[in-house]
């Protein structure tokens, strides 16, 4: 174990998770910058589109941790499964009894001890079709399914789709998902609103609802907006 390992943190923060099906959770958020994708509604370009942030060591980070006192773990990004740096960070982490919850795209598969998987597979609506070059290969990642067909098999999971509801077709693209990757429980699918003003996530989620009502699938809110605002460190 190399405690030395460094990834590049854009932040480390406290708050309340507040999204899936641990909302309302105290948990430290662990942002790590770097993101094999660029989503055209991005609401962490600084982990993204402009990684930014110190290099820390994992002794640094895991000093943090403890100093926070707080249980459940959130390793976010950006991507944090493309770093390697990450799999010792987790053993870490399970070793001081947390929690550990990975929010991913889906689009890499690695071998750890993670609590939970909180995959948000992307939908056609997250394409910069501003940028062709990470277009295209925003698509090609994105629309690969066999890193998340083995993440799902392997881990307990959650999948949160980001939806903008007026756009057509949406529903049967994550139907079709859905169906290519087996059995999913409908109560392990999350739909949530695309926005970063309360407004619009709430009209968003209304249009959701009979939508759930007739899948058994869960409206996801981001609870983090209602209580802080698009702020960053919340």
């Amino acid at each position: 174990m190399n405690l030395s390992q460094k990834l590049r943190i854009a932040e480390i923060f406290k708050s309340i998770q507040g999204e899936g099906g641990r909302i309302g959770t105290p948990s430290l958020f662990i942002r790590v910058s770097g993101c094999n994708l660029r989503c055209g509604w991005c609401d962490t370009p600084y982990a993204s589109w402009n990684p930014e942030g110190p290099t820390m060591s994992l002794e640094e980070i895991l000093k943090q941790v403890d100093a926070s006192q707080i249980q459940d773990i959130v390793l976010t990004g950006g991507e944090p499964m493309l770093f390697d740096a990450i799999e010792d960070l987790i053993v870490q982490l399970k070793l001081r009894n947390h929690f550990v919850t990975v929010e991913t795209a889906g689009t890499v598969y690695r071998e750890m001890s993670a609590n939970l998987m909180s995959i948000s597979p992307k939908l056609k609506n997250s394409v910069p079709t501003n940028e062709p070059i990470w277009a295209t290969k925003h698509e090609k990642l994105r629309s690969n399914l066999e890193p998340l067909k083995k993440l799902i098999k392997r881990y307990d999971f959650q999948l949160k789709f980001v939806v903008i509801p007026e756009n057509e077709g949406e529903i049967q693209e994550i139907k079709d998902i859905l169906n290519s990757l087996g059995r999913i429980k409908p109560d392990q699918v999350y739909l949530m609103p695309e926005g970063r003003d309360p407004s619009v996530l709430l009209k968003r989620a209304k249009q959701l609802v009979p939508i759930c009502l007739e899948t058994g699938w869960r409206i996801a809110p981001r609870y983090q907006i209602d209580l802080f605002g698009d702020t960053r460190g919340t």
